[in-house]
């Protein structure tokens, strides 16, 4: 078995970071990491909220990256650059109409010294900053990448940013009961009552009184 070369994996991150770089609302750089048998390069990019929708769109249509693997969602309520934070991972596997016999999915072999352009297999990070506001959202990728469904919906479930456009958007963490506004990873939650109806009595958290900050579950 063989890999894509260091050398061809940096190249192809560094082409691609120059060119999104130009894009408006998008910084970008290369973070070069170890996997421990080699360096492993990441295309990061920093981009604006406004920008977010069609450099998404640009992402899987002009360059090939083809599966988002995670979303993350941040609350940093001290914090003076940013109060929100929404991070993506996505990789450009490079994989596109395996062959199939009898609905079972054929290996591709490939010659992975040849490989060149968006053929290149390579793991993009986004990061989306957004300032201070009660309502967090951003626009949803879900119909560009079937990955970023449920991504998008423990995201919002957890930590409270909305994703504008996602259809079907439920609980899938915490119970279906539960109020609107309660997102636990959001910072201002400081309490977990053992009582259920406690437990949520000012789900939004903000009026919580300071004698109670060590009621803790």
């Amino acid at each position: 078995m063989s890999i894509v070369s260091e050398k061809s994996q940096i190249s192809s991150a560094e082409d691609l970071a120059n060119t999104l770089d130009s894009i408006n609302g998008v910084s970008s750089s290369v973070d070069k990491r170890s996997s421990g048998t080699q360096i492993r390069p990441v295309v990061k990019l920093m981009v604006s909220p406004e920008s977010w929708r069609g450099v998404a769109e640009s992402l899987y249509s002009d360059y090939g990256v083809d599966y988002c693997s995670m979303i993350t969602g941040i609350h940093w309520p001290d914090s003076k650059d940013k109060n929100w934070e929404i991070i993506y991972h996505f990789l450009r596997t490079g994989v596109k109409n395996p062959p199939h016999s009898e609905g079972v999915v054929q290996p591709i072999i490939t010659n992975n010294s040849e490989l060149t352009g968006s053929d290149v297999p390579l793991e993009i990070e986004v990061i989306i900053h957004l300032g201070d506001t009660r309502n967090p959202s951003v626009a949803s990728i879900q119909d560009i990448w079937v990955g970023a469904d449920w991504n998008e919906k423990e995201t919002w479930d957890l930590v409270g940013i909305d994703f504008e456009g996602h259809i079907g958007m439920r609980r899938v963490l915490q119970p279906h009961e539960t109020p609107k506004g309660y997102h636990p990873l959001q910072k201002q939650h400081k309490l977990r009552y053992h009582n259920f109806q406690e437990m949520y009595d000012d789900a939004q958290g903000f009026k919580r009184k300071t004698v109670d900050s060590e009621r803790v579950k």
